[in-house]
């Protein structure tokens, strides 16, 4: 896996930053050497929050953690990537031992309804905004999220509330 390590308004210790590496070492078995991890640690007064995003084949876990004490925050982050990745891997499981068929060819395919329920569809046409727009809009409608086309760039947008405050802005990467 390969790990980057970074820190905001702060200068992060070799022992911290080894710290880091064996914990997240754990999920190489899982991964390989593919993943990307990515540790993000900003200190804001007497609070350290800990970011950790993991990516792999285009699946994306992450955790973050605020906390007075650095190591306990880290401990934290790397128990919650673990649940994210054991839910994530028990799902994947049980759809393959119980949705397992063969489709014509003989060969083996993958048959499985989720669980997941859609109770509402909703439908709207998107007009070209700009971003500051776009989070005005939300505000408007008291939504966490709003979807809209950027003017700039004529590709689909989300900007959001986050949970540490502001806003975040999601667009697609196409590669």
């Amino acid at each position: 896996m390969n790990i980057k390590i970074s820190g905001r308004k702060v200068h992060l210790k070799e022992s911290f930053k080894e710290r880091v590496e064996k914990k997240l070492s754990k999920f190489d078995r899982i991964f390989g050497k593919d993943a990307e991890a990515s540790v993000t640690v900003t200190v804001e007064k007497h609070r350290q929050t800990v970011e950790a995003t993991i990516t792999h084949s285009g699946m994306v876990y992450r955790a973050e953690q605020t906390d007075d004490d650095i190591i306990y925050a880290l401990d934290e982050v790397i128990s919650v990537l673990g649940r994210q990745i054991r839910k994530h891997k028990c799902r994947l499981e049980k759809r393959l031992r119980t949705g397992l068929t063969l489709n014509n060819n003989g060969n083996e395919t993958v048959d499985v309804k989720e669980n997941y329920k859609i109770v509402r569809n909703k439908r709207f046409p998107i007009k070209p905004l700009d971003v500051e727009e776009a989070i005005l809009q939300m505000n408007m409608v008291g939504h966490q999220f709003y979807m809209f086309r950027n003017q700039d760039t004529d590709e689909i947008n989300v900007v959001y509330h986050r949970k540490s405050g502001g806003y975040g802005l999601l667009e697609p990467d196409i590669e």
